[in-house]
């Protein structure tokens, strides 16, 4: 009898920790999208709409459990979340999103953001890569003037 109580018990607790697990992998989830409204709102050289995007970021950043994402690493995205909300020109966001880039793009290898492929996208004429849900080019760095300059370089499944 006590072997079988011992046993539902931890399935128990198994099924607790899994349903935490994917609360906290739903922020992380989030986070993601979060950072998809940035490139979004670069693309269409939309300042406002960018700092807007970064400080929705920024408080979904602050929910994130620092056993599932480093307090180093958080604290990064949110320096760079920070410098992007605060720029008012679109020139001085995107260069802030080249650091914000690589560092959501060693984010998503090691979770799965998304249900969805996510692409690793390049833009040559700027040197830097950025994430993205779609395979059409949406280039942040260059927005309108160059909207589709660029390729996908991988694809994270």
């Amino acid at each position: 009898m006590k072997k079988y109580i011992i046993t539902a018990a931890l399935s128990i607790f198994s099924i607790i920790s899994l349903s935490a697990q994917s609360k906290k992998d739903a922020k992380v989830s989030k986070l993601y999208q979060n950072y998809i409204a940035i490139k979004s709102a670069l693309a269409s050289d939309d300042a406002d709409k960018t700092s807007k995007a970064a400080t929705e970021f920024i408080k979904t950043a602050s929910t994130i459990d620092y056993k599932l994402v480093s307090e180093g690493n958080l604290n990064i995205l949110r320096k760079d979340a920070s410098a992007i909300s605060d720029a008012r020109t679109v020139t001085a966001q995107r260069e802030t999103f080249m650091n914000l880039s690589d560092n959501m793009i060693a984010l998503t290898k090691q979770f799965k953001l998304s249900e969805k492929p996510v692409y690793v996208q390049y833009c040559p004429m700027a040197d830097s890569s950025w994430l993205s849900d779609e395979k059409q080019i949406a280039n942040p760095y260059y927005g309108k003037s160059m909207l589709s300059c660029g390729s996908v370089k991988s694809e994270i499944k």
